[in-house]
């Protein structure tokens, strides 16, 4: 289970690594799935044609043995609340990354969104964040391979979920698409940045309010990773009467708290 002081680090800090919390074995598993879908070869780079190659989700045995490792159950429950989070079987789509001089085109500082607009429901660029973070408990970033700082880690702005809770308040349910928070982002450069480096079988459990961004892999190994989100049944309340508030909604209260005293 997650210490005091993880727990602690999640809600200053907006994220908690697990690691070990899969088996490497499971890892690897995943791995030769992932390489045969990507149609290049582990062992001839010149098979790797581009920056990014994008997987669409697999349900396959390694994927699901992954989510619901044991300690990540016990992590979802001690971060969004016992029954307050979806159980999930697979682990999204897979942004595969592979050493290139050539931009990715998708390395900006974002948030993810995590509910549909007004448009279409497979119109991603509408989709949009709120106060109670409808639809989504946590970002999660799940290595399937080892990833050191020159792998293409994700880069995290410590601590910048806070910052995000007071700029979302008064758009209330609506809430915000990614690129309605541009200005949001840049007023986080001063924060300081973290890498989501690690072992096969580590996993970075996130606030879903954290600001944070791919990068090119310039001269680093091929990436797999998977990012998708834990779901919320509900969305998160922030004037519970009994205050059973969960870590998640701690942070966004915090934030606010921090907001309202600048």
């Amino acid at each position: 289970m997650l210490t005091d002081a993880q727990l602690a680090a999640f809600t200053t800090e907006g994220f908690v690594k697990v690691e070990r919390a899969f088996s490497v074995e499971t890892a690897a598993a995943g791995r030769e799935i992932l390489w045969r879908a990507t149609g290049c070869d582990p062992d001839d780079p010149s098979t790797w044609h581009s920056p990014v190659v994008r997987l669409r989700d697999h349900a396959e045995e390694p994927f699901a043995r992954a989510v619901t490792a044991p300690p990540l159950l016990e992590a979802f429950d001690q971060l969004a609340g016992p029954g307050r989070w979806l159980p999930r079987k697979t682990l999204g789509s897979w942004p595969i990354r592979f050493p290139s001089p050539e931009s990715p085109g998708d390395d900006g500082w974002h948030v993810d969104v995590s509910f549909p607009g007004d448009a279409a429901r497979d119109d991603y660029l509408s989709w949009r964040v709120n106060i109670h973070s409808k639809g989504r408990a946590l970002l999660m970033l799940f290595l399937f391979s080892d990833i050191g700082a020159e792998d293409a880690p994700t880069r995290i702005r410590v601590g910048s979920h806070l910052r995000l809770a007071p700029v979302l308040e008064p758009l209330g349910e609506e809430g915000a698409t990614m690129f309605d928070l541009q200005d949001f982002y840049s007023a986080t450069d001063d924060l300081p940045e973290a890498l989501a480096t690690g072992g096969a079988g580590d996993v970075y459990l996130c606030h879903p309010f954290l600001v944070h961004a791919a990068q090119p892999n310039r001269t680093g190994r091929p990436r797999f990773m998977a990012q998708p989100p834990l779901l919320l049944r509900e969305p998160c309340v922030l004037n519970r009467p009994d205050g059973a508030y969960s870590p998640v909604e701690q942070a966004i209260r915090r934030g606010l708290e921090l907001g309202a005293a600048r």
